[in-house]
């Protein structure tokens, strides 16, 4: 079988796109593989195709648990068998998937960089034939790791293991900065490089000015008609945003990292399906999301960086067909996102006094090097020293990278719940002891009596204004009488010294990186806002630039190009006069198809649909054609 028979009889699509086939020609001939392919170009078949090809199977290094859970469901719907093994799986459950692993005929096995450095799991990959590594959105592994994850600079480690095996490496985005990063975190000799330029030309990129957001948010969604995600930076305006859009009569959900599994779930299918076409979410949606016709992104807030705005407006217009991307810049917005890159922040002096108070806390000598583990609470930490938790936890994870101390791989466990008693059993205690805690646990929670499900104490608290302890008191109680199993977070971490006490000549040794680190978080703050400020270069050149990816071609389809385009008043109202009268003959038309109608110059059509979209004249449906607007809303 070839590539391209494999593409079609497990994928079916006809033909490649872009450079796929190249690369996966490279990687059929065992040869190392960078890749920087724009968002919804096809990253995972770069190395899901050559591994069909290949015997053995291929070992997928990723960030994130629900990407890692969304690929293995698109194989397995193909027909491909694979798995992730995650922090969810027992020691037995884990024990058990290797084996499938080795005689069950697997092509694909997940993996977080966390758990790839688990002795225990290195071992088990010995007996397995690794015939490709894939190392996805590699960008993480760049400033030390995405969101302080020092694992993501450990893969190299898989090299001792298979050291002849091919690895590819795969992202959207990477600066030259980042690039370098890359290839010299992962050891990855004599690199294969493929680089494809980030222009979607059919995406139009466009900032709205002004404080009033609800009132810019309202105008947008009434003039596309389009499965749209909005994104926003805060947990709390994300359901406030929601709720105010469903008040309005628009079909909203809503999708940060607080939620349970379950909510996120429902959240996600209803989106998917269409249920309700608005997704207002934190960045922590969109990742691998699969749904090809995205026709709108709307920065509620200004974006973390142009890294994270280019893969999230790359999010719309999968499909090819025409697609927008809004960014609501203000000065409030402006003051907001450099308050939060302040709140994680921290200095040298910083990381001193908390690595200092670590060694108090656990009553650490100076010269001192313990030979046992500790429990470490960050919420007891933070407290007993009157420290901030976001700084304290960056500097923890920093020491950890500069490998002064070592952190178990799940410093955010959550609280599960099983219940152990049948459905009947449950309701009969529950009206027995007339518990509230119970009837809305059960509202709550999902699979509750199938298997241990995430739970979030401090929701359900919340949600009926008790405190955390009184939910945990309460689920203490419930298990005590034999209704369910209930494993409580302690917000713990095992935590292990790696090299005797210093103090401050412990930090010196790497306080250049503490520097680096806070410029490099400057830099995108300051070219977030400079892009959003410029009012005169095409967007699309400012980003590619940002990247270095250097043109002096505009995109024609911006914001900044489009009001640079010079049309007279008269030639605007006869092309918008001959654009509507077509579409009262012939509704529902795309704008290619209104290019062919007329004869003018396109990109005067262009120009003249987009002021009479932005005019409320027309609007585009969610098949992505346009129409006229007779006052109805969707």
């Amino acid at each position: 079988m070839t590539a391209l028979e494999a593409l079609k009889k497990y994928w079916e699509y006809d033909a490649f796109r872009g450079s796929q086939q190249a690369i996966i020609e490279q990687v059929l001939q065992q040869k190392n593989v960078i890749a920087l392919l724009p968002t919804g170009s096809g990253k995972s078949l770069c190395y899901q195709v050559p591994t069909m090809l290949m015997e053995g199977i291929c070992l997928v290094i990723s960030p994130l648990i629900a990407l890692m859970k969304d690929q293995v469901e698109n194989l397995q719907h193909k027909g491909i068998k694979a798995i992730a093994i995650t922090s969810a799986l027992s020691e037995q459950e884990t024990v058990i998937a290797f084996d499938n692993l080795q005689f069950g005929n697997y092509k694909f096995l997940y993996l977080s960089p966390e758990k790839l450095q688990s002795e225990f799991i290195q071992s088990k990959l010995t007996q397995l034939k690794i015939s490709l590594i894939a190392v996805d959105e590699a960008h993480c592994i760049s400033e030390w790791g995405h969101d302080f994850r020092p694992a993501y600079l450990k893969i190299p480690v898989v090299k001792t293991i298979f050291p002849n095996t091919p690895i590819i490496a795969v992202t959207a985005t990477a600066t030259k900065r980042v690039f370098n990063d890359i290839i010299k975190n992962l050891e990855i000799e004599n690199a294969s490089v493929f680089k494809t330029s980030l222009v979607r030309n059919n995406i139009s990129l466009n900032v709205i000015y002004g404080e009033d957001s609800y009132y810019h948010l309202r105008s947008i969604l009434n003039k596309h008609i389009s499965p749209s995600i909005i994104y926003i930076n805060n947990r709390r305006k994300v359901k406030e945003v929601c709720n105010y859009l469903n008040n309005k009569e628009f079909k909203a959900s809503f999708y940060h990292g607080g939620l349970s599994s379950g909510e996120k779930a429902t959240a996600y299918e209803s989106w998917m399906f269409e249920k309700t076409p608005i997704m207002v979410a934190t960045t922590a949606f969109g990742m691998g999301i699969d749904k090809n016709n995205v026709g709108l992104i709307i920065h509620f807030d200004l974006p973390y960086s142009l890294e994270n705005y280019v893969q999230e407006s790359g999010r719309a217009g999968r499909n090819g067909a025409n697609a927008f991307s809004y960014i609501f810049a203000n000065p409030t917005n402006k003051i907001e996102l450099k308050e939060q890159a302040l709140r994680g922040s921290f200095t040298t002096a910083m990381v001193k006094e908390v690595y200092k108070k670590l060694n108090q806390f656990f009553q650490v000598s100076y010269g001192e090097l313990p030979d046992k583990n500790f429990q470490l609470n960050l919420n007891e930490f933070c407290t007993h020293y009157n420290l901030k938790s976001l700084p304290t936890y960056n500097i923890l994870k920093l020491l950890e990278k500069e490998q002064v101390i070592f952190l178990d791989e799940d410093l955010n466990r959550k609280s599960t719940i099983l219940f152990t008693e049948t459905p009947q059993k449950v309701l009969e205690y529950s009206e027995k002891t007339n518990s509230t805690i119970l009837k809305l646990v059960l509202r709550s929670y999902g699979g509750v009596f199938e298997q241990h499900v995430t739970i979030n104490e401090v929701t359900l608290a919340n949600k009926i204004q008790l405190k955390e302890t009184d939910i945990k008191h309460a689920l203490q109680n419930f298990a005590k009488d034999g209704i369910l199993e209930y494993h409580q977070n302690k917000n713990s971490v095992l935590l292990k010294f790696l090299v005797p006490r210093e103090d401050d000549l412990t930090v010196n040794k790497f306080s250049k990186d503490i520097k680096q680190l806070n410029n490099v978080k400057e830099e995108k703050i300051n070219a977030v806002i400079d892009f959003v400020n410029n009012k005169t270069v095409c967007r699309n050149i400012v980003l590619l630039s940002y990247f270095d990816e250097e043109t002096s071609v505009k995109c024609n389809n911006c914001d900044v190009c489009l009001q640079k385009e010079n049309i007279s008043k008269d030639k605007f109202h006869s092309i918008a006069d001959r654009i509507l009268e077509t579409l009262r003959s012939k509704p529902l038309l795309t704008s290619r198809e209104i290019v062919a109608e007329l004869d003018a110059d396109t990109q005067t059509i262009l120009t003249t649909l987009q002021l009479l979209l932005d005019t409320g004249k027309i609007r585009l449906n969610s098949q992505h054609k346009i129409e006229l607007v007779n006052g109805k809303r969707y």
